[in-house]
Formats: C-alpha cells, structure tokens, sequence
C-alpha cells in the first residue's frame, strides 16, 4: 500500500478507497492507483478480504457423487470449464470438493460459512427431498441451484435456479423411438432421488401409458459404465428383451453397446441405444450413439453468471436453458419385426 501511495502520489487510504472500489476518491485519481498498482503486481489477497468482510474472491462447488463415477463423466468436465470461464473473467477462484452424500455436502457448506472461504456457492444435483435451500437460507449463503425445476410453493430470496426440461427432453425420446415401432423400451437410468432422475422416470412412465405400453421401465444405476454394462446384460438376458435402450450417460450407453455385442445383439439391427448426452465418445462407438446433445458449457456459464448476479445484490432469478436436441445417428432404427 505503501509502494502504491508514493508512486501514485496520493494517501494510503486513497489507495484503499480505489483497490475495494469505495467512494472517497475521483475516477481520476481510482484509474491512476489501480495503473500503478498493476505494474507494481499487486492482487487483493483474499485472506485479507475476508478478515475485513469484504469477501473471499472464491465460490464453491461441492458434488456429492461417487468419486470414480466423475473421471469418465463429461457433463461435469464441460460444466466446470463453462463455470470456470465467466469467474476468470472476475478473477474469481472455484473451490471444488467431492463428498460421500447430501450430508456431508451440508456439513461442507456450514464450515466454508464459518470460515468464510467462500462468498457463493453453485448446487448440483437436486434432490427430491432436498436439505440444502433451507440450510443455505439459513447461512445467508448466495447460491444458484443447477438443474432443478422451480418450486412455486417455496421462497429462496438468495437462491436462483438454472433448470432444463428433462421431462421434455424424455418425452422427444419416447417419441422417436414410437416412431420407429419400438414397444419395448427400457431406460437405464442414474441415481435414484436425483430430481432429474425421478423427472426422466415419471415422464416415461407417463409416455408409456398415453400409448398404451406395458413393457415399458426404468433401472436407476450410479451412472458407471460398470453398473451400465450389468443392467444391458441383465434386461436382454431376460424372457422379453426391450428393443430399444434409453442411457443417463454417454459412459453407460457406450458400456451398453459393448455389452449387447457380447449377447449376440446387433445394434440398431436387434435393440436401438440412446445416449441423453452427447459427446465425443458417442462418435468413437460402432455404430455412432444417437443421443440428446445440448450446450453443457453455456449450461455451466448461465449457472455462474447468476451467481455473479446474486453477489452483486442482483433479485434471486429461474432461467431455463434451451431444450436438448435428439441427434440422430445409426444406433437407432425400426424395431425388430416391426413390434
């Protein structure tokens, strides 16, 4: 502070005026300290900001997943490059932890309340019965909730939502695949109480019975290409193998591929595979994966941009993002025997 006061040729506490951006001092002389201050190489230390209550320059990212599922996933990878994007541009860091459950999450977010490591947070995975609105209220945390659907009944005036439409999203599903005369159809899903998950479920289910279909189901899983592989094996195993099979993931769909083939099924010839996100991996797979492609990136800086918006005293706010668009590729097909 010193070095910038002499060689600005203004006070110690005009320099601090115009580093934390207070009143006190003219644009003038802000510009002239913040130039010196940057070929000085100063940067505000966020230890120090915190002490004051001026904020700790960072935001928090806690997933509650298992850890071995999330090396393979590329919707986190893209959600955290779109994230991390928007907060370089305000120099901002992302503090990002792995957690066992929802209750080690919470625990996570009541200790960087009380240090005060972080000035925000971004919530993934909403739940069906989910603890952490209510907790994050009560710390006075700013938070933006990726991924769930706005609840017209509760009140979060320091929490926004960025939410898709997954029940639209199954519902161009079903209908592509009805179009091709599939009857049976099996959706290999996620993690059961994700409320993504029970919205995909509930929209087949609900599909399926405006048509009639009686063979029609969803399998939740822990979204690895172990447990996607396993579940393949098990439901063309069975008595009435579904002709058409519907992924949570790019991973499971691809581990699906390669488990149909080692049962003598033919894809799209013997059962259709559907990705719901679109990737690189679904374009490095015999056949291609049709899947559900959408702007995983943007998802992830829409998320922080709201954020930023709540941090600067912006109203709490619910912004749903384009619908995912079904791409078509060779793994999907009329089903076998025109069924």
């Amino acid at each position: 502070m010193k070095d910038i006061a002499r060689r600005a040729g203004v006070s110690e506490s005009a320099v601090s005026f115009a580093l934390n951006d207070r009143p006190g001092v003219s644009d003038v002389t802000r510009d002239r300290v913040r130039r010196v201050a940057e070929q000085l190489g100063w940067h505000p230390s966020t230890a120090a900001r915190a002490l004051s209550g001026e904020g700790a320059a960072t935001v928090g990212l806690v997933v509650a997943r298992p850890a071995g599922t999330l090396g393979v996933d590329s919707f986190f990878l893209q959600l955290i490059a779109g994230i991390q994007e928007v907060l370089a541009e305000r120099r901002l860091g992302l503090l990002f932890q792995v957690v066992e459950d929802v209750t080690a999450e919470c625990a996570v977010y009541q200790r960087w309340w009380a240090e005060r490591r972080v000035d925000g947070v971004l919530v993934v995975d909403p739940r069906t019965d989910d603890p952490r609105p209510a907790l994050l209220d009560e710390l006075g945390l700013p938070a933006v909730v990726t991924g769930g659907v706005p609840d017209p009944q509760a009140h979060h005036p320091g929490l926004s939502t960025v939410w898709a439409d997954d029940a639209g999203a199954m519902a161009s599903v079903v209908d592509h695949l009805y179009a091709l005369g599939h009857r049976r159809i099996v959706h290999i899903a996620g993690l059961p109480g994700l409320a993504h998950t029970e919205r995909r479920i509930r929209t087949l289910r609900a599909e399926a019975e405006r048509r009639d279909l009686s063979e029609v189901r969803s399998v939740t899983t822990d979204y690895s290409d172990a447990e996607g592989a396993a579940v393949t094996q098990r439901v063309l195993g069975g008595a009435s193998p579904p002709t058409a099979l519907v992924y949570d993931n790019d991973v499971m769909a691809v581990a699906g591929v390669a488990a149909a083939a080692s049962l003598g099924f033919t894809v799209p010839g013997d059962v259709s595979v559907i990705a719901w996100e679109d990737s690189a991996l679904c374009r490095m797979v015999h056949p291609w994966l049709t899947a559900l492609s959408r702007d995983t990136m943007s998802f992830g800086r829409t998320a922080a941009r709201e954020l930023l918006s709540l941090l600067d005293d912006g109203p709490a706010a619910t912004v749903q993002v384009p619908l995912p668009s079904l791409i078509e590729r060779e793994s999907t097909g009329r089903a076998a025997g025109g069924s």
